[in-house]
This record gives C-alpha cells, structure tokens and sequence, in this order.
C-alpha cells in the first residue's frame, strides 16, 4: 500500500460525499492531498478532514492530472460530463453515481467479488452498484457455492435519503406541513411521501420498469457473475430518512438445508444474521452501522427450493459510501 495518494472526491457536499470524507479519516485511508469538488453553492463549502476545513473547489477548474483517484458522488448527468476529462487525466475512477458508462466498469462488493480488482490494467473504472444490488450480492454471494440460484424476487423499500438531501428535507417539510393541518405541495417526489408509500422511485420505461428496478437487475448478476440469472425488482419509497429494507425470495435448484444456509450467513463477512424470531429494523439495528442485517429466513409454503429472507442496512454508509471506500482499498493494495 502506498504510503499517501492524492485523490478528488466530486460531490462532496451531497450525503454520500459527506460520509466519503469521514470514511477516509476514520479508516486511516493514505490519502496524501485530499480534493473537495463541487459547483454552484457546494462552492466555498468546508468540511472538516484530519484536524483540518477543507474549502470545495470549482469542479470545472480543477485538474484532474493532480489526482490517481476520484471518487464520484455527484449527480449522473456531472459525472457522464466529466468522463472525458477523467479518461485523459488517467486517473482511476470509483463511480458512485451511476452515470458513467457501465459497459466501461468493473463492478465491485468488496464482500461478493472483490476478487474481480485482481489481473486488471490501470488505470481501473469502478462501478459501485446501486443500494439494493450491494446489499443483495453481499446477502445472496455466500450462498452460491451452497446453492443453485435459479430466480431472485426482490422488493426494496427505499428510504428518502436515495435521493440525497433534497429528500431528506422533503420528507420532513411534508411531516411538519401535515402535522400542522397546513396543505401539502410535493415538490421532490411525485406525491405526497409523508405518512405514505410511493409505488415508483423514478421514471418507468416502456416496459412499466423503473431505471433503478434495471440496475438492481443488471448489477446483481454481473456481481454474482451468474448472467442468466431470473431477478424480479419492485422499488417503492417509504416515508424513512435513512436505511433500506428489502423482502427478498430466492427459487434455487434444490431444497435448501436452513442450518447450512444459517451458518453460511452467519460466517459471512459483513453480515449480521438475527437470532431466532428477531427481525431487524432500519432504525433499530441498521443505520450507522457497517454491516448488512438479515434475519427472517425461511423456506416456502409450497415450495421447497424457496428461501426467504429480509435485509436491513444502511443505505448511505453501508450501501455506498463504506463500499466504495473498500473498492478503493483493494486497488490500492493491487495497482496504486
């Protein structure tokens, strides 16, 4: 490992950009110089890293040769703008975005495939997959080598904080604007969010799927590396602040054994599996925490190839930030 690396984090005011910079500190990353970018008000904006205020830059001054790593946190359609800069600067890049090319990105859990980092050239593109497909590959990957996955039914309950502070601030207007009898007019979300359930998270295509129900699709098979893998996603938003929830059914080619799959989770890094009757809760068990929470495993009713069982993490540390930072970890320990 290098003793110190100079690295750019686009989006630094956004939540995920937040907890980036913690994370950097708090697991003693050698970062050399650390750049903070942004635009528009981010702009001027300091936040603290090792004893120090740290001011964010102007994103469209900054170049990006000063850097082997950047870590991008922004909005899709910045870090799809970017891409060309990045390229000729010949930096590494962790995208946590989502909006560079994913035909381009090695996608990595540092839990399921991080082996993947491995007999690459540099400089690497990074996918850091959606929330839910992390916290599915991490659940699902110690069970592969146990059992045949044929089908995996999924429905993730997003919290607001999926879509960064615009949401986190929406939800709570809305709770005072109703608490208080005053009219509610959404504004972030597509209806009313507060004390209610949202049936969609984003915009449906042809087929009535959502963008982020296609990249829970995509990434988790390219994370399980099974292609033909059958992965029905339902996205709904639920009025909570922070940490996703996720109903999870997995048909699998043979009746599991619920004692081998118990001790496969309970083995696994980064999983906390609940004992007994315990069911974990976002609020209670989950957020701030590293670890992805599962509990309520069971067969089927009718069916004995049926597992299921339900997840809880935190979405913002647990499912981005803390995965990409590990992503980062293990190209340095190969490449940088």
């Amino acid at each position: 490992m290098p003793s110190s690396l100079d690295i750019a984090i686009v989006g630094a005011t956004g939540l995920v950009g937040e907890l980036l910079v913690e994370l950097l500190e708090e697991r003693h990353f050698p970062v050399g110089t650390l750049h903070l970018l942004g635009s528009g008000e981010a702009i001027g904006h300091a936040l603290p890293f090792k004893g120090r205020n740290l001011r964010v830059r102007d994103l469209d001054a900054f170049d990006f040769a000063q850097v082997r790593l950047v870590f991008l946190a922004g909005e899709a359609t910045r870090a799809a703008a970017l891409d060309a800069r990045l390229t000729a600067a010949g930096c590494s890049v962790v995208d946590l975005s989502g909006g560079l090319d994913p035909a381009t990105l090695t996608w990595v859990v540092a839990e399921a495939n991080g082996e993947r980092l491995v007999d690459l050239t540099p400089p690497l593109r990074i996918g850091n997959p959606c929330a839910p497909a992390i916290l599915l590959a991490a659940a699902l990957a110690p069970l592969c080598p146990l059992l045949s996955l044929q089908r995996v039914t999924v429905t993730a309950c997003l919290a607001v904080s999926s879509r960064g502070q615009e949401g986190v601030g929406e939800l709570a207007r809305q709770t005072a604007e109703l608490l208080n009898a005053r009219p509610l007019e959404p504004r972030v979300f597509g209806g009313q969010m507060a004390f209610n359930l949202l049936g969609m998270v984003d915009t449906a295509d042809g087929e009535g799927h959502g963008c982020l129900e296609r990249r829970v699709h995509d990434e988790l098979r390219a994370l399980l590396g099974l292609p033909g893998l059958e992965v029905a996603v339902t996205c709904i938003q639920v009025p909570v602040f922070f940490g996703d929830s996720l109903s999870v059914s997995v048909l699998t080619g043979e009746a599991p054994d619920l004692a081998q799959v118990r001790a496969r989770l309970a083995d696994a890094e980064g999983l906390e599996l609940a004992e007994g009757d315990d069911c974990p809760s976002v609020v209670g068990d989950a957020v701030g925490q590293d670890v992805i929470h599962v509990g309520r495993l069971r067969g089927g009713l009718h069916d004995p190839r049926e597992l299921n069982l339900w997840i809880a993490s935190d979405n913002v540390r647990k499912g981005a930030a803390l995965n990409a930072v590990r992503s980062a970890e293990l190209l340095i320990k190969h490449y940088l």
